[in-house]
């Protein structure tokens, strides 16, 4: 079989998707290496794959980047890792690289091994009706030009870059959406905007779920019916008020009310209802088994797991594609939004209650469901790399082993 190699951002909602992507070829008999940071490493060594740890002490990708410190961050973050990149990649040559799709050091890394490369889309990919943080136009001009520093930082990173490697399979600008030949894209065509508007070379595989370590902490079996779920990820930072807000105006709807505070301390929160268990993490998956209705904000791939599990959302997005993903729930029917300004006890409630107990919201997110899990995820995913391997020739013949570490 052969050797895959992944690159990624060290952001979780980039990460989770490619796991169980991992851990189906690893089941296939494939060898899988992963670059990524310290705290992610326990979570890609589960699914299957030796880990490599980005050298520096910058952590590629962390809190809301606007697009224009996006860019910087990108593009300093490539020259800083590349090095220690390289010099792993061909100790252990690798047939295929998938790499996200804003992780500038994956076409270059490709491009420098002379090795096919896939791009993996974890948000919505790009086009007409969802157009790219990082496109050329006036507004990132106007945003350069309001930030002088970041955008002279970009060039010499990509002057760095361009006087080093070869980084013609790089956009110029465009960093948040770096395509291949195959782009693999983590949702269902239905619930794509546009997705018959794109080429052959994107595949909508679908949610790509599972394969997180289990957390044996969190009472799952105690749970009391109906369980109403409160995430709002863990880039834009909520804060206390807005979830203290939306938790007490669920906690007279639910059994338990289980709230992930992210970065927020859940102490921050206050004395909460007793029907509210606030925790920094909680095992997503396993709650959205349990839960009649999930408030997030919108991130595509918390959106992905939300259908996946048949659960009607109340969308609070924070920024970025967010609001794009939230518009999309609306128009599908699969829930309601309201914006964060207009977040209060009984706006909340009552949205809850329409949530909760018009069966139209249940019918809908049913009907993605069954469209999320017809497009298979990670098992498809794979299916289209092993494809694709074959047709650059870069499949081998037997199985790829890696060598024992000292």
């Amino acid at each position: 079989m052969s050797a895959v190699a992944f690159l990624n951002i060290g952001m979780h909602g980039h990460i989770n998707p490619t796991l169980p992507v991992v851990a189906e070829l690893v089941r296939r008999g494939h060898a899988v290496t992963y670059h990524t940071t310290p705290a992610f490493a326990e979570e890609v060594a589960a699914a299957g794959a030796r880990v490599f740890l980005y050298s520096g002490d910058e952590v590629p990708m962390s809190g809301p980047p606007s697009p224009v410190t996006l860019m910087e961050q990108l593009a300093r973050t490539a020259v800083q890792v590349l090095p220690g990149v390289l010099t792993d990649l061909r100790a252990m040559p690798p047939d295929l690289i998938v790499h996200d799709s804003a992780c500038l050091w994956g076409p270059v890394a490709a491009r420098e091994l002379g090795v096919p490369a896939v791009s993996s889309f974890t948000t919505f990919a790009f086009g007409r009706q969802v157009p790219s943080p990082t496109r050329a136009s006036w507004g990132l001009l106007a945003a350069a030009g309001a930030m002088p520093s970041s955008a002279r930082g970009y060039l010499r990173a990509r002057r760095e870059l361009r006087r080093r490697y070869d980084t013609s399979d790089v956009p110029l600008i465009d960093l948040a959406d770096i395509r291949q030949p195959l782009n693999l894209v983590y949702t269902s065509p239905v619930f794509h905007p546009g997705a018959n508007g794109f080429d052959k070379s994107y595949r909508f595989v679908g949610p790509s779920i599972g394969a997180r370590p289990a957390d044996p902490m969190f009472p799952i079996d105690s749970l009391r019916d109906p369980v109403l779920y409160v995430s709002m990820g863990t880039v834009f930072d909520a804060g206390p008020q807005v979830l203290r807000t939306v938790a007490e105006a669920l906690a007279p709807l639910g059994g338990t009310v289980v709230v992930a505070t992210g970065h927020t301390d859940p102490a921050a929160l206050g004395p909460l209802p007793p029907t509210v268990l606030a925790r920094g993490s909680v095992p997503q998956l396993e709650v959205l088994s349990r839960a009649a209705l999930f408030v997030t904000h919108g991130g595509v791939n918390s959106v992905n797991e939300s259908l996946h599990a048949g659960v009607p959302m109340l969308a609070v997005p924070q920024g970025a594609d967010q609001l794009l993903v939230a518009d999309r729930i609306a128009e599908l029917g699969a829930g309601l939004v309201i914006r964060t300004e207009d977040v209060t006890v009984d706006a909340v409630r009552a949205l809850a209650r329409r949530l909760l107990g018009e069966p139209r919201f249940r019918d809908a997110v049913h009907g993605l469901r069954d469209a999320q899990q017809h497009a298979s995820g990670a098992p498809r995913a794979v299916d289209e790399l092993e494809r694709y391997l074959r047709q650059t020739g870069a499949a081998r013949p037997g199985p790829a082993e890696l060598p024992t570490q000292g």
